[in-house]
């Protein structure tokens, strides 16, 4: 297990224009050979923005895009014709396939703070799609086939504890609060990459926490 935290995220966005953006892998002019993927993903961004402020239009291609929502509303257009306000405990995916152009803005008077990861699909090419799963359900798994990959979404109560799911490649992502997993303490921005997961347990602390884990091929 392979823990990575919060405070050593790479940081970019552009505050001056409200965004801030917190990466955990290689990511523009983060270069970093030794950290451009695990298992199929190829990104996990934290993301934060401005009332008012957003991502113009810009191209993806290749990447299955599943974006998770903090705190706010998250305003979604894209050139396949869908436009969608996403709020917390929505699940949006954007496979951009052999290429989609989105925008992603905050429209709202309140912050915005959403979690965005990347995964890199089985294979190449394909037609774009597109789809949104309002207020999913607590341990309903969500699956991204495309990548070979399933995210579980947990809510916890303080005390409860949750198995982590057996397999080659288990990407553990803190939302909020706090969790023990394999003997480490993880806060909110931490993550832990594991490696043919086997009957591992995470368990809230007194504050209760909310985990993304993507198990993986």
């Amino acid at each position: 297990m392979d823990v990575r935290r919060a405070v050593e995220r790479y940081s970019g966005g552009d505050p001056q224009a409200g965004i801030q953006s917190w990466h955990a892998f290689s990511f523009g002019p983060h270069y970093d050979p030794d950290n451009l993927r695990f298992g199929a993903v190829i990104a996990c961004n934290e993301e934060r923005l401005a009332p008012g402020a957003g991502f113009g239009e810009h191209p993806h291609s290749h990447t299955e895009i599943v974006t998770w929502v903090v705190e706010g509303e998250l305003s979604h257009r894209d050139s396949t014709g869908h436009l969608s306000r996403v709020r917390p405990g929505d699940v949006q995916r954007l496979s951009s396939a052999a290429g989609v152009r989105h925008v992603e803005r905050n429209d709202s008077d309140s912050p915005l703070t959403f979690v965005q990861m990347w995964l890199a699909p089985l294979e190449p090419g394909g037609e774009p799609s597109y789809e949104i799963v309002h207020g999913i359900a607590d341990s309903t798994p969500y699956a991204v086939p495309e990548a070979g990959a399933m995210l579980h979404v947990r809510r916890l109560v303080p005390g409860e504890r949750t198995a982590v799911p057996d397999a080659v490649h288990v990407y553990v992502h803190v939302v909020r609060g706090e969790v023990r997993l394999g003997g480490e303490e993880l806060g909110p921005g931490d993550a832990a990459r594991i490696t043919d997961a086997r009957d591992l347990v995470v368990e809230a602390a007194a504050t209760g926490a909310e985990l993304l884990m993507w198990e993986m091929l």
